[in-house]
C-alpha cells in the first residue's frame, strides 16, 4: 500500500491511509485475529455474511427493476 504525503501535510496522508486500509478491510481483519475463532464459528459467521451479501443485492437489483 502506498501513499504520498503532498506539502509536509500528513494528516492528510494520514487520512488517506486510513480510508485504503478500511476499503481493504484490514482493520476488520485485524479485529477477527483478535482472538482464536472456532472453525464452526467461522463458517457460520461467513454463512450469515454471505446470506447478508445476497439480500442486499436481491434488494437493490428489486429496487433497480421497480418491485
Amino acid at each position: 500500500m502506498h501513499v504520498t504525503v503532498r506539502d509536509n501535510n500528513v494528516d492528510q496522508a494520514l487520512r488517506a491511509l486510513k480510508k485504503k486500509m478500511q476499503r481493504e478491510g484490514i482493520f476488520r481483519e485485524m479485529k477477527l485475529r483478535r482472538s482464536f475463532e472456532k472453525p464452526s464459528e467461522r463458517r457460520a459467521r461467513e454463512k450469515a455474511e454471505a446470506v447478508r451479501r445476497h439480500r442486499k443485492l436481491m434488494r437493490k437489483r428489486m429496487e433497480r427493476e421497480g418491485f
